[in-house]
């Protein structure tokens, strides 16, 4: 299912995963359907985030703090990726 994200989203990574650093890098089993994934430095920053609830707009600053990259991008980014990891049942999405 798709999130519908706005400012005041909270976002948190749901609890039937696995997941491990590498190098920076981020690899996530989902134990649902056993398919991995793997982030890279930014994305897996913004799981590390979310492993606690966390609002897009909180998120979003965090990486605009953390890396060189302007809001505009920063938050189609962050947008993207948050899609995919719903799409992907990774992640509960609240209003």
């Amino acid at each position: 299912m798709k999130a519908r994200l706005n400012e005041n989203s909270t976002v948190v990574a749901v609890k039937e995963h696995v997941s491990c650093d590498l190098a920076g890098e981020v690899a996530i089993l989902n134990m649902k359907n056993g398919i991995y994934y793997g982030l890279n430095p930014v994305g897996a920053r913004v799981w590390r985030l979310i492993q606690q609830p966390m609002t897009l707009e909180k998120i979003r600053n965090v990486i605009l703090a953390e890396f060189e990259v302007d809001c505009e991008r920063c938050d189609a980014d962050v947008r993207v990726l948050l899609d995919q990891l719903s799409e992907e049942g990774l992640i509960e999405v609240t209003r």
